[in-house]
Formats: structure tokens, sequence, C-alpha cells
């Protein structure tokens, strides 16, 4: 007889891991090999770095996956190298040459072009990406060698700057609306310029109101000897959002699902209404909408707090 495998049991971890991604790991195995080193029950990630890619990737554990999809929603900076006069089928380093040019750009047809690119701009999304078609992702479709047809989306350019330029190699920061493909924009770039490109190097610099500050590698977190200490609170997540105090019978409301009407309470509230973070002490209980008449709705509550 063979004997039964003993099922692994996982430890209930709250907080937010700042990771900073290594080159040739996708978003998913990252989060897989930091999700075993904290022994943690649930974990996720918010919106997914290509292999290629390196930089800021925030991994929410236990509570704070509730509020991941914020960050899904939220801008993102990158730092990025456009290598001009190749294109490749995949708009980065992974993908095959399809298409070489010569490359006779100068920095004054260099700023020209940028300019065009900052604002709201549409963008075709590359074939090699996650987004799905009748089921099935888009790079799957690619690795088959069937191009579909891909509607443009509307994506914003706050900011792009040359950091430097030195042929073949343009070397951009970029600020940007969720949903912006970074490859497709060096892409068009170097169309604009006429002679083509693709990405050398991508390095997330900020999602949302987090930054690179405290990130840490893979390896820092293996050696770690208390890696549960290198996360972040769950409230790291929510640092852009203004913040509520309960008393704590109203926080016993709150975590009950019941709209409370700050306006006749002793509670500060914030001048504008929207989403604010809810807090008993200094004890997160989740978010809520302020409405009008300081009308407190809960949205997401914690529920480590309400046991």
């Amino acid at each position: 007889m063979t004997q039964a495998r003993t099922k692994r049991v996982r430890d209930l971890v709250d907080g937010v891991l700042l990771l900073d991604k290594p080159v040739g790991f996708s978003s998913n195995d990252a989060l897989i090999k930091a999700k075993r080193v904290l022994n943690a029950k649930k974990a996720g990630h918010t919106g997914t770095l290509d292999p290629f890619a390196t930089g800021l990737l925030p991994l929410c554990f236990g509570e704070a996956t509730k509020f991941s999809q914020d960050l899904l929603e939220a801008d993102k900076a990158y730092d990025t190298t456009v290598h001009l006069g190749q294109t490749t089928d995949t708009g980065d380093t992974e993908g095959e040459v399809i298409d070489s040019r010569d490359v006779n750009v100068t920095l004054e047809q260099i700023h020209v072009v940028l300019e065009r690119f900052r604002g709201p701009i549409a963008q075709v999304p590359p074939m090699y990406s996650a987004l799905k078609r009748d089921g099935k992702p888009l790079y799957e479709y690619a690795r088959a060698g069937i191009t579909l047809e891909r509607e443009a989306r509307n994506v914003i350019i706050h900011k792009l700057e040359l950091i430097s330029y030195q042929a073949p190699f343009l070397k951009l920061s970029v600020t940007c609306s969720k949903g912006t493909y970074i490859r497709v924009l060096g892409q068009d770039i170097g169309e604009a310029l006429g002679c083509g490109a693709h990405l050398n190097a991508l390095r997330r610099t900020q999602v949302g109101a987090l930054t690179t500050e405290h990130m840490i590698t893979l390896d820092e977190l293996v050696a770690h000897q208390a890696p549960h200490s290198l996360l972040s609170p769950v409230d790291a997540l929510l640092s852009s959002f203004p913040a509520v105090q309960l008393n704590a019978e109203l926080a016993k409301r709150f975590l009950n699902g019941q709209r409370l009407a700050l306006g006749k309470e002793a509670i500060a509230v914030p001048a504008q209404q929207g989403r604010v973070r809810v807090y008993l002490d200094d004890k997160l209980l989740g978010t809520a909408h302020l409405g009008e008449y300081s009308i407190l709705a809960p949205e997401r509550l914690i529920a480590f707090v309400a046991q």
C-alpha cells in the first residue's frame, strides 16, 4: 500500500510584498516562489510583468488580496530601453527579429516624435499578450502563426521623457494609465521614427502610490531568517485614500456591514466624498465609500479584525 501524502498546512499570512521581479520569471512564477517561502495560504499579484521585464511587482497575501484590484486600475511608471532599427515578432528581446532598418535619427526628431505620444493615445494590443479571444489568450494564436484583428484601446501617457540616446538605444521614462503596453509604445515610436524598434529592457518603478523604495529580491526573501517581517501592512495598498477613524461602537457596526451616518457622530471626516480607508485605532477595518451627508457605506472588510 502506498502511504497517503500529508497535505501541507499553510499559514494565514496578511500583507504586501514589494518584489523586485527578476528577468526570466513570469509574474505567476514569482508569486508561487514567494508564496512557498512565506508558506502563505492565499496569495495573488496585482497585474503581470512580462518575463523579460524587471522591477516592482506587488504581491498580496491573505486579506491584502481583497484590495489588489485597486492596483490593477492604478497608473504605472517604467524605465525602458528601446532598440531602434530592429523589429521583433513579440516587440521585445524574447522574439525573433522580423525586420531590420538603418537608424538615422537625430535628437530633434526624437523630441518631435515623443511629443506625439504624450497624453491620450490609441494602442492596438499585441498578439503576444494575455488578452483572450474565445477563451484563449492571444499569445496562443500568435504561437500558432495566427494573427487576429484587434481593436485599438484608448490609454493615457502621462509622462514620456527622454533619459538618453546612444544609437541605436533610446532610454525613456514613462508614466501611463492602466492597460498601456510599453512594448507597443516602443514599437510605435520606432515606426514614427521610420526605423522600427523593439524593447531591449523594461523596468517597472511605480504602481499607484507604491515605489521601489522598499523592494526586495527573491534571493533576499529566500535568505532572510524572518521573511514575514519583510511584508508591508495591508493598508500599504490604500495609502492614497483618506483615513477615517471610528470608535469601538461604530467599528462594530461597520464590521457588521451597516451604513453609518457620521454626520451625527463626533467623527472627523474628509472634506471630499469618495473611497476611504477605515480604522479602529491602528487597525485597518476595510474600505468604504463616504457619500453625501457623511454616510459611510462599507465596501471591503478585513475578516481577521472581526474575529
